[in-house]
Order: structure tokens, then C-alpha cells, then sequence
């Protein structure tokens, strides 16, 4: 997990459980651009809320090969995932890594 550039923290939205799978969802998915303008490869994000690191986790795959389309040097990643407890509540964290051969 060294050397991952951390995107948590630029919005209020970013320590919020939401009410609902949709809205989740719908969060998790307005993160794309962000990791993407951040290269993508070895970004990630921390959050309370399971249902938005689950999200992610689904997602990242799928975006990585949308991304690879257009620059075909990035190499095919994976999602690492990691839970963390701060201040007694979990904190699911996502990250992008390179795929092991």
C-alpha cells in the first residue's frame, strides 16, 4: 500500500454512510474523474461506507479497461482492498495496484 495517492479528503461527502445502495453508487461513480486526472495507477480512497468501497471495488476493473482503450501503456490493474478502524468505525479502503503476472 506505499506510495498510493490518497483522494479522501477533498469533499465532505467523503466521511458520509449513505442512506441508500443508489446514492452510494452515485458517489462512487463521481469519483472516476478524480482518479483518473490522478493517473489512475496507485490511487486510492477511504471511506465509511461499505456499500461506496463495494462499488469501487466492482467498478475499478471495468474503468481500468475503459481507460486502457485510449492509453494502451497503462498496465491491466487490479483493486487492493484493506479495512482500517478509526475512531472505533471501520474504514473500508480501495486502491488501484498493477496486476501480478
Amino acid at each position: 500500500m506505499m506510495g498510493i495517492k490518497w483522494i479522501h479528503g477533498r469533499y465532505k461527502e467523503d466521511s458520509r454512510v449513505f442512506d441508500s445502495d443508489f446514492q452510494a453508487e452515485e458517489w462512487a461513480d463521481s469519483l472516476y474523474s478524480d482518479i483518473v486526472g490522478e493517473g489512475f495507477v496507485h490511487v486510492g480512497y477511504a471511506t465509511p461506507d461499505k456499500k461506496v468501497a463495494d462499488f469501487l471495488i466492482r467498478h475499478i476493473p471495468r474503468w481500468a479497461e475503459f481507460v486502457r482503450t485510449g492509453n494502451p501503456s497503462l498496465p491491466p490493474v487490479t483493486a487492493g482492498t484493506s479495512t482500517d478502524t478509526l475512531d472505533g468505525q471501520p474504514l473500508y479502503k480501495v486502491w488501484i495496484e498493477p496486476k501480478q503476472a
